[in-house]
């Protein structure tokens, strides 16, 4: 399966859109992704401070100073989870196939300048996820420049 992001355009926004196959049921990876434990280990800023309801908020710092809120939209175990990070949307989805599951990850935004950066930076945390959910030692790859390169050749085709 390509491991690599798509973007899409819809009425003035992006949505950066990833596939990943996991050869574990729903059940096993969302616990993985909704774990405030394992969640500050592969999505940035995450301070592992989750209150994992419909409404529930998740605590941010961007190391720098700033923290904020995203607030969960949508929560169905072990199928989706959906929550609004300032006033961009995650959504992950786990669609049960095979021997295993795939999950649909999707973060809808506003700046197309920055997708090239958004999809590199995803990019690397769903390798950092892949390795939780395997039970891996997480290892961030140093290759943010050539996934970004990449990015943006793919993306410059898209109006």
């Amino acid at each position: 399966m390509n491991q690599f992001g798509t973007l899409h355009e819809s009425n003035g926004r992006y949505a950066l859109r990833f596939k990943r196959f996991f050869s574990y049921k729903p059940e096993e990876v969302f616990r993985v992704i909704t774990d405030p434990s394992y969640f500050s280990q592969w999505y940035p800023f995450s301070t592992g401070e989750m209150d994992l309801r419909s409404g529930g908020k998740i605590a941010f710092d961007d190391g720098e100073g700033s923290t904020y809120e995203g607030i969960i939209t949508e929560l169905k175990k072990p199928h989706t989870f959906e929550f609004r990070e300032v006033d961009d949307l995650i959504q992950i989805s786990l669609l049960e196939e095979d021997e295993g599951c795939q999950m649909v990850f999707t973060h809808t935004f506003d700046d197309k300048e920055m997708a090239m950066y958004t999809a590199a930076g995803w990019h690397r945390c769903l390798d950092v996820l892949h390795q939780i959910v395997n039970g891996h030692p997480v290892e961030w790859k140093d290759n943010s420049v050539e996934l970004r390169e990449f990015y943006r050749e793919a993306f410059d085709r898209i109006s």
